[in-house]
């Protein structure tokens, strides 16, 4: 009758055309995102958590596999392959069977750590996804590949990607110059990288760098992505094992509130704009190109203490993305996962469904 028709009315009402997303907390996810990434991963969500030092602990890590995303472990934040091993076991437990990764970061350094003792340890425990990140990848990813674990790399440009490509990775995380730490040096945003990379690449990719809700999950599907990796974002959760203090600070922070440090150096990071990162500047500015100048100020170790120790975010240079103009709250990483999904769901089926015109038959 009239009732059923208004009430169709109202659900197809032009309120779609608007930027405002449904949020229906209480609705249940009925159609998870499929995407070629969750089958990959076999995943629910077609979200990643990404390596990041000093909070890439099994705790997280396990939080975003149990919410159906993909949790990950940092491999050079554990002090050696045995830590490493303890690490992975620990997540192991409270993985509920889910699946997880460790990222396996290749660092440029006068004193190299022993990456083929982390990579054993990697392959001994069967994780099942490995992230690599840094230069010259292709002994890792033929190493993992060889061990039936899928290699998942992370770069920031699209020659890297199609490198990477080549040498077997399975699926490709593109950096945009939006990302917390190390975007490269050529300064491309994600809006051209990732509707190029999905021009170019054939094997799956996400996107990596300034994500942080639903709305941008949908925008980077329609760009062709197959999924999202984020790492500020869910630094800012209840699970992630850092102090309260810097959780504050992504919340009170925003879009303004990073600058960028070691360009001098070419190896370029993206950090949380402080008193020491702005003194890391000045310095650059009169000494570029020289570590030992700043050295002292960017040591890990000191941002090891304010995540772990003081909650001081003004005591040390940490990496930090433009998404903190996004982040508003600490949820649970099940409660942020849901309703990113929930959020891309609405966007995909109501608004960009309502934005394409039925052609006239005539």
């Amino acid at each position: 009758g009239r009732e059923a028709l208004a009430l169709v009315e109202q659900h197809w009402s032009p309120r779609i055309y608007t930027n405002r997303v449904t949020r229906p907390s209480r609705r249940p996810i009925k159609m998870p995102l499929r995407t070629r990434v969750t089958d990959l991963l076999k995943i629910d969500h077609p979200i990643i958590q990404g390596g990041m030092h000093h909070v890439g602990y099994a705790s997280l890590a396990a939080a975003v596999s149990n919410a159906g995303g993909l949790g990950t472990i940092t491999a050079l934040t554990q002090r050696t392959p045995e830590l490493l091993r303890d690490e992975i076991r620990k997540c192991k437990a409270l993985c509920q069977h889910k699946p997880f990764a460790v990222n396996f970061t290749l660092l440029p350094s006068l004193a190299p750590p022993d990456y083929q003792a982390y990579a054993d340890v990697i392959v001994d425990e069967k994780v099942p996804v490995v992230e690599t990140a840094g230069r010259n990848p292709g002994q890792w990813i033929a190493f993992f590949k060889k061990h039936g674990i899928t290699v998942v790399h992370k770069c920031v440009a699209i020659k890297h990607a199609l490198t990477a490509e080549k040498l077997g990775a399975d699926c490709i995380s593109m950096d945009g110059f939006e990302c917390a730490g190390h975007p490269g040096e050529n300064d491309v945003g994600a809006l051209v990288l990732l509707a190029k990379a999905a021009e170019k690449l054939t094997v799956p990719f996400v996107a990596s760098g300034g994500v942080g809700n639903g709305r941008q999950l949908a925008a980077c599907l329609a760009l062709g992505a197959d999924g999202v990796n984020m790492g500020t974002r869910f630094m800012a959760t209840k699970e992630a094992p850092i102090h309260d203090g810097i959780k504050k600070a992504l919340v009170n922070g925003n879009e303004h509130s990073t600058t960028l440090v070691m360009q001098s150096l070419g190896n370029t990071e993206r950090v949380f704009k402080n008193d020491v990162a702005m003194e890391v500047r000045a310095i650059e500015e009169k000494n570029p190109g020289k570590i030992e100048a700043i050295r002292h100020l960017v040591s890990g170790e000191n941002y090891r203490k304010s995540f772990q120790e003081t909650g001081d975010a003004n005591s040390s240079v940490w990496s930090a993305g433009i998404v903190m103009g996004l982040i508003d709250d600490v949820p649970t990483c099940d409660e942020l996962i849901k309703r990113m999904v929930r959020d891309a769901e609405t966007i995909i089926k109501q608004r960009m469904n309502s934005l394409v015109i039925p052609r006239s038959r005539l």
